[in-house]
């Protein structure tokens, strides 16, 4: 529960409309301003309703470090997938410490855009991620939702002590690239209880990934829950200290996956351990692949980067 004694900035005061339709992102900015601005705990709240908001950023350094955003209703993103599509993100925090996110929907309203790269005309904007969190310490986020992005539905990145729970993503199973949960360069993040339906990875660990704890997670659709791409540069941190457990794929492309590019590299992968895994119907359920290459055009086809000290543990499958 937030602070008894926190400032509360509610988003309808600095002049966001519920009705869907209008930008309320200077409103938020502005209530971010005044809660950054603040030496005691503060709370930013969006109330029911639906609050149609533009790429937004919400930048530190803060005055405090325990700022709150209570959602009770849903974010949307606008509905013309050029106006987000080549920014790359949608909702952007950098540079804070501290914040949470309680409840709420994010609706990446990405539908047009997935049908713009499904149909192959090449023209479409590669889309912008739901919510990124980027160079910023002591992040928590519960109860959101998140519906339709554009690309990934959250990213972590760069960024310590990290706790995500009772996270629900949601996104059709031919969404092209929409990760549920990606985490790259990042330490101390712990995921849980969380139920991801997806067109790409329900979770995807990058370069720099380490101490990271996965558990209590349905998965599927999607492609599993996958260590990778790895090795696509010469010099590139490794994964190392990553706990998989307790997770239900269904109807998945892959289960758990370690996917390294074919060519020598700095990187590796190290100390992962996947335990408690049930496999419905899932196509691949363990997949190791030191020749990654997507698209099989110009695939290097060398010596990859190190995979070490995996454990494997306590797995059912079932038809």
């Amino acid at each position: 529960m937030p602070n008894a004694a926190a400032a509360t900035f509610n988003v309808l005061n600095f002049g966001a409309k519920a009705d869907g339709r209008t930008d309320s992102a200077k409103a938020f900015t502005g209530a971010w301003a005044q809660a950054c601005a603040s030496t005691q705990p503060a709370s930013i709240v969006v109330p029911p309703g639906r609050f149609l908001v533009g790429s937004i950023t919400f930048s530190g350094q803060c005055a405090n470090k325990a700022i709150s955003f209570e959602i009770q209703g849903t974010l949307v993103a606008p509905s013309d997938y050029n106006i987000l599509g080549k920014n790359g993100n949608w909702i952007v925090f950098e540079h804070v410490d501290g914040v949470s996110i309680r409840g709420g929907l994010l609706d990446g309203q990405g539908t047009a855009l997935w049908n713009c790269k499904n149909s192959g005309k090449g023209s479409c904007p590669s889309g912008a991620t739901t919510l990124l969190f980027s160079n910023s310490n002591n992040i928590f986020i519960s109860g959101l939702s998140s519906l339709n992005s554009q690309l990934f539905h959250i990213v972590i990145n760069v960024c310590q002590n990290v706790m995500v729970q009772g996270v629900s993503v949601t996104a059709a199973g031919n969404s092209p690239n929409t990760d549920g949960i990606h985490v790259q360069g990042s330490s101390h993040v712990t995921i849980l209880s969380s139920k991801i339906r997806t067109g790409d990875d329900c979770i995807s660990i990058g370069p720099g990934t380490t101490n990271l704890w996965i558990e209590n997670i349905a998965c599927g659709p999607g492609h599993g829950i996958s260590i990778g791409s790895l090795g696509k540069e010469l010099k590139e941190a490794g994964v190392q200290n990553v706990t998989v457990k307790t997770v239900t794929f269904t109807g998945t492309q892959n289960g758990v996956r370690i996917k390294s590019w074919g060519r020598p590299s700095t990187g590796f992968v190290r100390d992962v351990i996947f335990q408690d895994a049930i496999m419905v119907n899932a196509q691949n359920p363990i997949l190791i692949d030191q020749n990654y290459c997507p698209d099989n055009e110009g695939c290097p086809g060398q010596v990859s980067s190190r995979i070490q000290s995996l454990f494997w543990a306590y797995w059912a499958y079932a038809i």
